[in-house]
């Protein structure tokens, strides 16, 4: 049966890919954010050593992103972490999959199933915890699960993603612009978003929201 895109529905059970490319606006400077779960990886170091083996400066990889050498110089040394913008553009400028940076979660009992205590996860500076839910990144349909604090939000640039992404709702709300429309998702709601289409979100609630991404 042909799927519909592009249409939110409330109370259908049906998320932020690292599969792919993104094509993504440099966001404003943030706050550096501590990591307090051992499963979350620094990526600062990866960051540096994948930077020179390629080559890059800190000088052009701080213009790709649109920070200062710095900053860039900061996120490198663990002493500031980046957004969700940051660590995609630095993947996409430096040619790896945004997966690169997830730190390794223990050992799956299976190969197709992941528990909570055995997925990877990625914690950002501006309020987001990226879960993992997949057993890898290496198929076909990728799942992930989003924590946003109260206040998260993507910033004012859209990130242009290339893969079909649906969304769900598991607690609280999200607050959706989709080609500059402005939509709200509450708990039990989905929607489906063709590849290609600029999208930004943000928890503009004062409760925690745990989002369901779908990429395929």
């Amino acid at each position: 049966m042909k799927r519909k895109t592009g249409i939110f529905t409330k109370g259908l059970p049906m998320s932020r890919t690292t599969r792919s490319s993104k094509t993504i606006a440099p966001p404003a400077e943030a706050a550096n954010e501590p990591v307090a779960d051992e499963r979350v990886i620094d990526p600062g170091p990866l960051i540096r050593d994948l930077r020179r083996r390629m080559g890059v400066t800190l000088q052009q990889l701080a213009e790709a992103t649109g920070r200062s050498v710095g900053f860039v110089s900061q996120i490198e040394r663990g002493l500031s972490q980046p957004t969700v913008l940051d660590l995609n553009v630095i993947a996409d400028r430096l040619g790896v999959p945004g997966s690169y940076f997830y730190a390794l979660p223990n050992a799956p009992e299976r190969s197709w199933i992941t528990r909570p205590k055995q997925r990877r996860t990625l914690r950002y500076a501006d309020g987001f915890v990226d879960h993992l839910v997949s057993p890898s990144m290496a198929g076909q349909l990728c799942v992930l699960e989003s924590v946003l604090e109260p206040g998260a939000d993507t910033g004012d640039r859209s990130i242009v993603e290339h893969l079909e992404q649906a969304v769900y709702v598991l607690q609280g709300q999200l607050t959706l612009w989709v080609n500059g429309e402005q939509c709200t998702l509450k708990s039990g709601d989905a929607g489906q978003l063709p590849g290609g289409v600029p999208t930004r979100y943000a928890n503009l609630s004062k409760q925690v929201t745990r989002v369901l991404w779908v990429y395929c």
